[in-house]
C-alpha cells in the first residue's frame, strides 16, 4: 500500500472520527441539556409574542397563565376540527390560528401503539408552536380596527376536510369585513385566502403578515450534519439559521427581502412553514425574543395594499405543517410553485450526490420491499460503478507489493541519503510503470458517496422506523443491542453512563463493522513506519467505538462494503500473482497475542 493511499485512508478515518466525536461530545450532551431546559421552560410563565416590524403594529394579546394541559389550552377557544388522510387537529376560532396539528401516519416510536406525532400546539399549553396570519397597518390616529389574536371569528362550518373548505368571517363594526377561506389537501398544505371588503367612507392601507412561532428551544436530534432551526428561501436564496446563532444577530433578528419564497422552523423530520404569494415582494425575518424562555419566530410581511371605499383586496398564503417527505415537497415545488421547496430537507453540500443517492435507494426499496436490502444493493451498485477504478487501484497495490523487495534493497543501499533514495525509487516506479498515487482514487471518490449515504439516513423521513431484519427495527437509529449489558440481559442502558456513555454504544453491527474493517486491514502488509503501524492497528477499534452510535443502516453499508472489498482485493491479488498476505498477517497477529 503506497504512502498516499495510507494518508488518504487516515484522512477519511479522521473525518469520521471527528463527526463521531462531535455528535457524542457536543450534540448528544446538548440534546439532554435542551430537554432539561424544555421541561423547565414549560413551568415558567410564557413571554409576550414577538411583534410586527417597527413600521407597523398588530397589537399584543394580554399575557395569560399557561394551563397545565394541552386539553385545557385547546378548550380556551371554539374550534373547527381538521380531519384528512394525513393530519388531524383543529383551527382556533379565537385568533384564527392553525395551532393543533397531529400527523396520523407517524408515531413517536417503532411501537405501533405509541402516540402519533403532535406537531403544532396552542399558545397557552405546553410547548406552544403554531402558524398565524393577519393584518397590520400604519400606526396613526385613524388606524382601522383589525383582527387580533383575541378576535373571535365566526363560521357555519362543522369541520375542515380535503373536500370541504371552511370560511371564517369577522366584521370590525367600522366598515371593514374580513373573510378567510381555509382549505387543505391530502398531505400537509393549507391554502388560506384572506379578503377584506371596505364598506367605510375612506380608503385603508393594510399589510398582510404570516408567521410561525414557537416557544422554547426544542430538543435537537443532535447530528452535526443536520440543520434544525430557522429555514427559508427568499427570492432565489436559501437561508438557514440555528436557534442559537440567531441570538448573535443584532437585536436577535435577521431580515431578508425578495420576490416570493417561504420561511419557517424545521426539526429533523417535521416542519412548519408560511409562504405568501410567490410572485409578489415580501420582507422576511428570523427572530428571537424573551428572557429565560425564548420565543422563536419566522415571519413575512407583504407590501402595503390600499383598499378604496367599495372595493376589496385578497391575499393567498400557504401554510405547510407536516412531515418532510421528499415526493410531497417536490410536488409542492411544482404546484402551487413554492420556490425551491425541496431545500426544506437539509441535503447538505453534496446535494448533487445525496439526492440521486436517495432516489436510487428509494427505487430499490420499492423493488425489494426493504430499505436494508436496498442499502446492500446500493453498495453493490457503487462497487460495480467504481470497479474499473478500484481494479486499477488494487493492481497498482499488487505491483507495489511485487517491487517491495527491490525498494528494500534501495533503502539498504542508500541508507540515510533520502534524496538519492527517493530519486532511485521514482526511477524504479517509471521502469515498472507503477503509479503510487493511483490507489488514492477509489478512496477519494467513495468518501462523498459515504457521506451522502450518511446524510440520506440522517435527514430523510423515509428511513425513519424502516426495519431491516432481526433486532434492527429502525435503520435510521443506532443498533439497540449493547455488549456492555450483555445484549439486554442486564437492566440498564450503558449509553447513559456519565462521561463514558457515548463510548459504550457498542452493539452487534458496530462489532461486525469493526471486525470487517480489521480483516480488510489484514489484506495488506503492515507499514514499516511504527507510527503508521500503530495507527492502522488501532483504527478498527477507534471506528468501532466512534461509530457505535451511528445509524444502523450506515453500519450495515460499511460492513457489507468492507466484505466486498476483501473479496475484490483477494481476487485481483490472485490474478496478479502477488502473495496473499491475509492468512500470514492473521497468523502473525495471533502469534503476538
Amino acid at each position: 500500500m503506497s504512502e498516499n493511499v495510507k494518508n488518504m485512508i487516515l484522512a477519511a478515518a479522521l473525518s469520521l472520527v471527528f463527526i463521531g466525536l462531535w455528535d457524542y461530545f457536543y450534540a448528544f450532551p446538548e440534546i439532554d441539556k435542551q430537554r432539561r431546559a424544555q421541561t423547565q421552560q414549560e413551568q415558567i410563565a410564557k413571554v409576550p409574542q414577538l411583534g410586527a416590524p417597527e413600521r407597523v403594529t398588530a397589537g399584543q394579546p394580554p399575557v395569560k397563565a399557561a394551563p397545565k394541559t394541552r386539553a385545557e389550552a385547546l378548550a380556551l377557544s371554539p374550534r373547527i376540527a381538521i380531519d384528512t388522510r394525513s393530519i388531524s387537529g383543529s383551527i382556533a376560532l379565537k385568533g384564527g390560528r392553525i395551532d393543533d396539528v397531529s400527523l396520523k401516519n407517524y408515531r413517536e416510536t417503532v411501537d405501533p401503539s405509541s402516540p402519533i406525532i403532535t406537531l403544532l400546539s396552542p399558545e397557552d399549553g405546553p410547548s406552544p408552536y403554531y402558524a398565524e396570519l393577519g393584518y397590520l397597518t400604519a400606526e396613526t390616529e385613524n388606524a382601522p380596527v383589525l383582527p387580533t389574536t383575541e378576535t373571535l371569528w365566526t363560521t357555519d362550518a362543522d369541520g375542515l376536510t380535503t373536500a370541504k373548505p371552511v370560511t371564517l368571517t369577522w366584521d370590525n363594526g367600522h366598515g371593514l369585513v374580513f373573510k378567510r377561506v381555509i382549505s387543505v389537501d391530502d398531505e400537509y398544505l393549507f391554502t388560506v385566502k384572506d379578503s377584506v371588503e371596505n364598506k367605510a367612507g375612506a380608503p385603508v392601507t393594510l399589510f398582510n403578515y404570516a408567521r410561525v412561532s414557537r416557544l422554547g428551544h426544542p430538543p435537537s436530534a443532535g447530528y452535526a450534519a443536520l440543520h434544525e432551526g430557522f429555514v427559508g428561501v427568499v427570492g432565489e436564496t436559501g437561508e438557514e439559521v440555528t436557534y442559537d446563532k440567531i441570538e448573535k444577530e443584532d437585536n436577535a433578528v435577521k431580515t431578508y427581502k425578495g420576490v416570493g419564497g417561504w420561511v419557517g422552523l424545521t426539526d429533523k423530520y417535521w416542519a412548519a412553514v408560511v409562504a405568501p404569494d410567490q410572485n409578489l415582494p415580501m420582507e422576511a425575518r428570523f427572530a428571537s425574543m424573551g428572557g429565560a424562555v425564548k420565543t422563536y419566530q419566522a415571519d413575512t410581511v407583504s407590501d402595503q395594499k390600499t383598499i378604496e371605499p367599495g372595493k376589496s383586496a385578497e391575499a393567498t398564503t400557504y401554510v405547510f405543517a407536516g412531515a418532510k417527505v421528499v415526493d410531497v415537497l417536490d410536488a409542492y415545488k411544482a404546484n402551487p410553485g413554492l420556490k425551491r421547496f425541496d431545500l426544506l430537507i437539509d441535503w447538505g453540500w453534496f446535494y448533487f450526490i445525496t439526492r440521486p443517492m436517495f432516489r436510487l435507494i428509494d427505487f430499490l426499496y420499492k423493488l425489494l420491499g426493504n430499505f436494508g436490502l436496498a442499502i446492500l444493493a446500493v453498495t453493490v451498485i457503487v462497487k460495480l460503478a467504481f470497479l474499473p477504478l478500484a481494479n486499477k487501484s488494487y493492481q497498482s497495490i499488487a505491483k507495489m507489493k511485487a517491487i517491495q523487495p527491490r525498494i528494500k534493497e534501495l533503502k539498504e543501499k542508500y541508507g540515510d541519503d533520502k534524496h538519492k533514495f527517493n530519486m532511485e525509487q521514482m526511477e524504479l516506479f517509471k521502469r515498472e510503470k507503477v503509479n503510487p498515487a493511483s490507489g488514492c482514487l477509489p478512496v477519494i471518490v467513495q468518501i462523498p458517496v459515504f457521506f451522502s449515504l450518511y446524510k440520506v439516513l440522517v435527514v430523510t423521513i423515509e428511513m425513519r422506523h424502516a426495519p431491516f431484519f432481526g433486532w434492527i427495527r429502525d435503520l435510521s437509529a443506532p443498533d439497540p443491542t449493547n455488549v456492555f449489558n450483555l445484549f439486554g440481559l442486564l437492566p440498564f442502558d450503558p449509553t447513559h453512563v456519565a462521561i463514558f456513555g457515548p463510548y459504550l454504544a457498542l452493539g452487534v453491527w458496530p462489532l461486525l463493522m469493526g471486525v470487517s474493517m480489521w480483516l480488510q486491514m489484514k489484506m495488506n502488509p503492515e507499514p514499516a513506519d511504527e507510527i503508521q503501524k500503530t495507527m492502522f492497528a488501532w483504527m478498527p477499534v477507534i471506528f468501532t467505538f466512534t461509530m457505535g452510535g451511528f445509524a444502523s443502516g450506515l453500519l450495515i453499508y460499511w460492513t457489507w462494503n468492507n466484505l466486498l472489498s476483501i473479496v475484490q482485493q483477494g481476487v485481483i491479488m490472485k490474478r496478479a500473482g502477488v502473495r496473499f498476505e491475509f492468512w500470514d498477517n492473521l497468523r502473525k497477529t495471533f502469534q503476538r497475542a
